[in-house]
């Protein structure tokens, strides 16, 4: 298949707007992307289609629906929860070049972590895996002697896709 890195880092951070340049930096490369986002609220995730076929399908008591038709695919569940690792493995499906997933800080996949300021350094301590960081502040000579570090996106961006970056995966 190809490789899966994550983008992580605290709320307003960055993080879309970096997987959305990625993305089309990435198509300029000719590499088929797919997104995978946490959803870190506390709320579910609502699709508004209960008058449809799927949203009865669902009242009826489906666990999973799958929408498919003219290249488009809706995969939709209220009741199941899924691992990364499963998304992943569903993803493989795909044949795509890279997988980017936008949160799931704990995961155990390569990382590009967004610090905002000095104060979200911290984040370093409870997670692994790092490929390299992003930030516009100046950060303790620890992390810088410790870590690759870019100063902004698209610098960051260009070494991803130049050395092929992430974990591989089949």
């Amino acid at each position: 298949m190809g490789r899966v890195f994550q983008v992580i880092g605290y709320q307003n951070s960055g993080k879309t707007t970096f997987v959305v340049d990625y993305i089309k930096e990435a198509v300029k490369n000719e590499l088929k992307v797919g997104t995978i986002k946490h959803h870190g609220h506390v709320s579910a995730i609502h699709h508004h289609d209960n008058k449809k076929d799927t949203g009865k399908h669902r009242e009826a008591g489906a666990l999973v629906s799958v929408i498919e038709g003219n290249g488009s695919l809706i995969l939709n569940s209220e009741s199941i929860s899924f691992s990364l690792q499963q998304l992943v493995k569903l993803y493989s499906h795909f044949s795509l070049d890279v997988i980017v997933v936008e949160g799931y800080k704990a995961a155990c996949y390569p990382k590009v972590v967004f610090i905002r300021s000095t104060e979200d350094a911290f984040l370093l301590e409870n997670i692994t895996n790092v490929l390299c960081i992003v930030s516009e502040v100046q950060l303790p000579e620890e992390i810088v002697n410790t870590y690759k570090l870019f100063e902004n996106n698209q610098e960051c961006i260009k070494w991803l896709i130049t050395n092929e970056a992430g974990e591989s995966i089949e």
